[in-house]
């Protein structure tokens, strides 16, 4: 079907959006070569070159594409996600891989493997760019992250041929305590005092795409040679390492490593012991080494990450002027993460800039007003909330945590993944987990439902309203 221009416009805002959330490495490996076949009864179908695409997409993704294309293009139901043929062409039934690779015409070949080894080699050592603000000396220590930052430190300052200290380092926190902060702190310190040691910084999924990557090379012996002289591995977000294969890849070269004295560093959102996607033997190698959590900040370390964020801020603006009482007003306000204190710090600097007023406790109040102080947040279980909304609903915890897919269980259930989210420091996967087993994408989907329904939804509401109280209230 003809796609009329102002869809077609607003698909490229999606496109653009999903570039500046995901980062250029992601955007380009998955969404580069997506295009928009039609737009119409509720529905959106897209189209793919190959299966694989297909099927990652529709894996990983199509719940976020789903609330980005949303946001430009309007309400729709569902997404279709088709592969093409060449030419265009949407495949309606199942073509093989292969088969697509077959029919390519000639000057659309592959790069030798060598070649596509070589690059995988030098991106992987590179790994996300380093964020020049994510240096140990811009980290701000306290209580919850000291023995975190302080085994950071040990392992990079470590001199090379030394005994290592710990190995493999787990480090694990919900998002935004810090993690990938100590990781990039730490290939910082090691590339400034030993530029010899060659460092590689992968998230779980870069390691994944190298590694399909290789395969369709048929190439998988330069893919493991990339972990052969490396001096220190970094893995962020391990929580999303999926497959069989993937695993026992990244066992593979994690064994070789380790045996061979070289450092490992792994950062998740949970422990190793709660990792259940992943297997058994490679959770206990994990749980051999150091494993250190970050908690959430206490009063003292957010009004000193507030005023390293001030300090940051008036660098680049002199204009910015904070007074503070407020900045203790939000240090007491906002008892969440480190992102979430910078964030309120952007909110009321973007308000007194856009409206040219001076930043008062009346304003900071204003403009925070739904980031409420929960004083005991931190005290809150997800055992609380599962017992406060059976309660309510009159649902047994068993079937809370059970596959039942009866309305009468769905509806809490997906109210008691939204307060978790809500109310609790844990993780998406964590909350899956504590939820009957459940994937984080699962969890995802129940908080953005129950999120858009209370926005017009008066009954349900002020019934999630009374629910935050009651937990809240023990």
């Amino acid at each position: 079907m003809t796609v009329l221009t102002d869809v077609k416009t607003r698909w490229d805002r999606v496109a653009q959006r999903l570039r500046a959330e995901l980062g250029e490495d992601l955007y380009t490996s998955w969404f580069a070569r997506m295009e928009l076949e039609e737009f119409e009864q509720g529905r959106l179908i897209i189209s793919v070159p190959t299966r694989f695409l297909k099927s990652w997409i529709e894996t990983h993704y199509v719940s976020k594409l789903h609330k980005i294309s949303e946001g430009e293009l309007g309400h729709f139901d569902t997404i279709h996600v088709r592969v093409r043929m060449r030419g265009g062409v949407p495949q309606r039934a199942a073509v093989d891989d292969h088969a697509n690779h077959a029919t390519q015409p000639a000057a659309a070949a592959q790069p030798a493997p060598s070649v596509i080894a070589a690059a995988q080699a030098a991106a992987a050592e590179r790994g996300p760019p380093l964020d020049p603000n994510q240096s140990f000396e811009t980290f701000v220590v306290g209580s919850s992250n000291q023995l975190a930052h302080a085994a950071m430190c040990r392992v990079a300052d470590a001199a090379p041929g030394a005994a290592v200290s710990f190995n493999p380092l787990f480090i694990h926190a919900g998002s935004g305590l810090g993690k990938t902060h100590l990781l990039s702190a730490v290939a910082h310190r090691v590339k400034q005092k030993r530029p010899d040691r060659r460092v590689m910084f992968l998230t779980a999924e870069r390691f994944m795409i190298n590694f399909v990557m290789a395969l369709r090379q048929r190439d998988t012996l330069a893919f493991k040679d990339q972990f052969a002289a490396v001096d220190v591995l970094l893995i962020d977000d391990f929580q999303f390492l999926q497959g069989k294969t993937m695993q026992q890849e990244f066992c593979n070269a994690f064994n070789g490593l380790v045996d061979s004295r070289r450092q490992v560093i792994v950062a998740a959102d949970v422990p190793p012991s709660q990792l259940d996607a992943i297997d058994q033997r490679m959770r206990s190698r994990l749980m051999g080494g150091l494993v250190v959590d970050i908690e959430m900040p206490d009063l003292e370390t957010r009004r000193r990450i507030l005023q390293s964020r001030y300090e940051t801020m008036q660098k680049r603006d002199p204009s910015v002027l904070i007074p503070d009482e407020v900045l203790e007003f939000i240090a007491n306000r906002v008892t969440g993460t480190g992102r979430e204190l910078e964030g309120a710090l952007n909110r009321i600097t973007a308000y007194q800039q856009f409206n040219n007023a001076a930043v008062t406790l009346d304003l900071a109040s204003l403009v925070l007003r739904d980031m409420q102080a929960s004083p005991d947040g931190s005290r809150i279980k997800i055992d609380d909330i599962l017992k406060i909304v059976g309660r309510h609903f009159n649902v047994g915890r068993t079937d809370l945590l059970s596959p039942r897919r009866a309305r009468s269980v769905v509806v809490p259930r997906q109210i008691g993944m939204y307060l978790a989210k809500k109310m609790t420091a844990r993780s998406l996967p964590e909350i899956g987990r504590r939820f009957g087993g459940r994937d984080h994408s699962t969890v995802l989907h129940a908080v953005r439902k129950i999120e858009d329904q209370i926005k017009t939804d008066d009954k349900l509401a002020r019934e999630v309203a009374l629910l935050i109280r009651l937990v809240e209230q023990g």
